[in-house]
């Protein structure tokens, strides 16, 4: 079976996706380096009890990678349907982990709130799997 037969046509949007927010982690990952380097936190220690701004740099990255698994499994299923909405939603979440990077960046926890527009994307996912579960299971 081929694979471009059983996706939607608009997949490729919903790879594109996944691909900026490859470009995104990869962006948080070497923040979190150069800090390292700048404020000589040496591995692998996770924090400094001396640096708030490389805490708030590591915490950054970090909160993104604890909730990337379950965005890419809700991105996955929303875009096998509903690839287009998905993909928007999707570019709205990553796009948010940018801004949430750059306000915790300034040493200031509560400035990480500037992403917060990303649960629109988060749970717009979130709700699109589920009217994908539903269609699956008869419901509607």
């Amino acid at each position: 079976m081929d694979i471009l037969t059983v996706l939607p046509s608009n997949f490729g949007y919903a790879i594109f996706t996944y691909l900026y927010s490859w470009i995104m982690l990869g962006y948080l990952a070497v923040k979190v380096g150069g800090a390292r380097k700048k404020f000589d936190v040496k591995y692998p220690t996770m924090y400094s009890d001396t640096h708030q701004v490389f805490n708030c740099i590591q915490r950054a990255h970090q909160n993104t990678l604890e909730v990337y698994a379950q965005w890419l499994v809700f991105q996955t299923i929303a875009a096998l349907v509903y690839p287009l909405s998905a993909a928007v939603l999707g570019a709205i979440w990553v796009t948010s982990r940018f801004s949430y990077a750059w306000g915790y960046y300034t040493g200031d926890p509560s400035k990480r709130m500037y992403g917060a527009y990303g649960y629109i994307g988060f749970f717009g996912v979130i709700f699109l799997s589920i009217s994908v579960a539903l269609q699956l299971l008869g419901v509607y």
